[in-house]
Order: C-alpha cells, then structure tokens, then sequence
C-alpha cells in the first residue's frame, strides 16, 4: 500500500493536474462573478423592457457551459482541460440541453 502511494506521488500527471485544478478553481470565482453580473444585468433587463436580452442571454449560455466544462475537469469526469489551456471549440461541442432562443 505505502509503495502504491508513494508512486502515485511520484507521476508527473498527478502533480500537473494538481496544478491544473489550482488554476481552474481561481477561474471557477472569477466566472461565478461574471455569472452573477450576468444575472443582474437581466434582471435589470427583465424589468425595464419586459424579456431577457438576448445578447446577455447567448453570452450567460456560453458562460455556463464554460463553468460546467471546468466542474467536469475538476470533479475528475474529463481529462480534457478547459479553456484556455484548450480550444474554445471543445466547450462549445459540450452536450448541453438547448435553451430559450
């Protein structure tokens, strides 16, 4: 048991992805911000001219699955790296379920 731990210490994939997570979670606060700015501002769009804008509404899905791709690396459920250590593409090509339009 003490050898199998003491060669998981020893692999470089395990210390790179490490580092990996401590960048993405600095990314996931900076992206939660973002998501509550995005938040407020439909609000504010809600109430003044009565529907979602739909630059903010395009923009707030493409966040969201940014956010959603990241948990994916960080939850161990894809080894494929976010954005911007990757295409931008390969959030996009995510399964999502299709929103309002």
């Amino acid at each position: 048991m003490q050898k199998e731990i003491n060669e998981n210490l020893k692999k470089i994939s395990t210390w790179k992805r490490i580092f990996f997570l401590l960048i993405y979670t600095v990314i996931v606060g900076i992206v939660r911000m973002l998501l509550w700015a995005i938040i407020l501002l439909q609000i504010g769009s809600a109430l003044f001219t009565g529907e979602p804008n739909p630059n903010i509404l395009n923009f707030g899905k493409k966040l969201s699955a940014y956010l959603y791709h990241i948990l994916l690396f960080l939850t161990y459920n894809t080894d494929k790296l976010p954005f911007p250590f990757s295409d931008w593409n390969v959030t996009e090509e995510l399964d999502l379920p299709d929103i309002k339009k």
